[in-house]
């Protein structure tokens, strides 16, 4: 099934809306083309109504947040829900300040989301008051082990019954739900978390997803997330057989999204449903 959920992707070339941050809205970009879709990027709020409404769907990232892009976030945010496309939330920093995690806040009770991913810290803050966040990274005592995967996963699932939509906690053991169903993901390599901007890359990457897959959200989330994993690994085998470094893992991560085929996904995802 992750195939297929790829193959839709190249196919349909689905265009996202971007609201993201502008530390990492480059790299964002390139995953999007890479992934075989197409990135807009915009957030002023004279202009995110007309970009969302050409666009299949939006990815909101508050990652470096100011007073003008709350408003834009939350009327792009509003008319994708008018036209049906799905949205995505990526909570980053949630938890580490007031202005951050009340806005994640309002963006939930206010806007209809399809997914919600961030770190095991970020999704804490959102729903039980955590404050763990250490800057927009997760907190050391927050990582998602074999120990508490079950207690995580039914965490998970009661937080996506809430939006009624997929909750995606990325980190060492990535767990995609909604409110029936989950899966623990295994694909990665921890030079993932040595470049900055790998999960705004997935955020974006699975809005593409998540647009091409209009009938299994659910599954295109695993798909996204695996195929980012995958890639990690990919990338980083020839990053020691090169002796490069972060940065240049970072462009072999973009190339292997672009060069992953459908069956390299299908065969290489460790997703186990739990």
């Amino acid at each position: 099934m992750l195939d297929t959920m790829l193959t839709n992707v190249r196919e349909k070339a689905p265009l996202v809306h971007c609201i993201t941050n502008y530390v990492t809205v480059n790299d964002v970009a390139n995953i999007v083309l890479a992934s075989g879709g197409a990135p807009i990027m915009s957030d002023d709020s004279m202009d995110v109504a007309d970009i969302t409404s050409i666009c299949g769907g939006l990815d909101i990232n508050i990652g470096t947040l100011n007073a003008n892009t709350v408003p834009s976030m939350l009327l792009a945010g509003k008319r994708s829900n008018d036209l049906g496309h799905p949205v995505l939330l990526d909570p980053v920093g949630a938890g580490a300040s007031w202005m951050r995690t009340s806005t994640a806040k309002r963006i939930i009770d206010e806007v209809d989301l399809a997914c919600i991913r961030g770190n095991i810290s970020e999704i804490k803050a959102l729903t039980i008051g955590s404050a763990t966040t250490k800057g927009v990274e997760a907190d050391i005592t927050d990582i998602v082990t074999d120990s508490n995967l079950a207690l995580t996963v039914t965490y998970a699932k009661e937080f996506a019954a809430t939006i009624d939509g997929v909750i995606a906690i990325t980190g060492a053991i990535d767990i995609v739900a909604d409110a029936h169903q989950a899966f623990a993901i295994r694909n990665g390599h921890p030079v993932m978390s040595k470049i900055t901007g790998s999960g705004c890359m997935l955020s974006a990457l699975t809005t593409a997803f998540l647009i091409a897959n209009p009938d299994n959200h659910l599954m295109a989330t695993v798909a996204a997330v695996s195929m980012m994993g995958l890639c990690g690994e990919k990338a980083a085998v020839k990053m020691v057989a090169e002796g490069v470094g972060n940065a240049t893992f970072r462009n072999y991560l973009i190339d292997n999204i672009f060069l992953l085929e459908a069956d390299e996904l299908e065969a290489g995802a460790k997703v186990e449903e739990c």
